[in-house]
């Protein structure tokens, strides 16, 4: 019996496609901010052209003076250099995003395998791929999405070409409504649906699993989708895109 070819899942088969990013002069405060607002752990950095110059995270912010957590250095530890110094220096008080951002990023493309995104992720010890196309952050792919995929697996299922179509349809249905750029995307395995990430109220919670129900079709839809904490101090400096457009 001749096996049949079953085709890789892919980056755009989970990548979010509501990209969160900040200018590289925006304020940390702000950067962080904008981080707890959208419950992400990281941020691209993009120029005014949309490119991607680095990446902000969780980590970038974990050593600041105005928490009291910045790196002490006693006299009696391993000699440290000057330059380890000015960095760790740097690190604790810079004001900027581009002071404290990785500016090395690690990116694939839509059409990478999540094998090899997983390959990047530990190779590199990160948590979190942007997805680049024409120099342009179209998505991202992080620990998180890869376990919604196994959550999601079956073991006597194969994962078929169609439901990439079907993931497609849907995205194509709501591109033209402003909440389709939240932090959320949609895993489709074998017709099924499952909804994670995050909208920002109850209203748009329940208009993307309507949407995503009625895509031709999706036989199922499982609706995981956390709803964000907003303020009225909403983060006029952060851009919110659905690059899927």
């Amino acid at each position: 019996m001749q096996t049949r070819d079953v085709p890789d899942m892919q980056a755009r088969d989970v990548m979010v496609c509501g990209v969160i990013s900040v200018g590289p002069d925006i304020p940390v405060r702000i950067a962080a901010n904008a981080m707890v607002v959208n419950c992400v752990s990281a941020l691209p950095v993009i120029d005014i052209y949309a490119r991607l110059v680095g990446i902000v995270s969780e980590g970038d912010l974990i050593r600041r003076v105005e928490i009291g957590t910045e790196r002490s250095h006693s006299g009696g530890e391993t000699p440290v250099s000057s330059d380890s110094l000015a960095k760790d220096f740097v690190k604790s008080h810079a004001k900027r995003v581009s002071d404290v951002m990785t500016r090395e990023v690690i990116t694939a493309q839509p059409e990478t395998p999540l094998r090899e995104i997983a390959n990047l992720m530990e190779k590199h010890s990160i948590k979190r791929v942007p997805i680049i196309r024409d120099k342009l952050v179209v998505g991202i792919v992080s620990r998180a999405n890869l376990l919604q995929v196994l959550a999601r697996a079956r073991d006597n299922t194969d994962w078929v070409e169609s439901d990439r179509v079907l993931h497609q349809r849907f995205v194509d249905s709501i591109k033209n409504q402003p909440w389709a750029g939240r932090p959320f995307n949609i895993i489709v395995n074998d017709r099924c649906a499952d909804l994670w990430g995050f909208v920002y109220s109850a209203d748009e919670k329940t208009a993307v699993r309507v949407a995503a129900e009625a895509t031709p079709g999706i036989e199922s839809v499982s609706d995981h989708l956390g709803i964000a904490p907003q303020t009225s101090d909403n983060i006029p400096w952060a851009h919110f895109e659905n690059w899927s457009r």
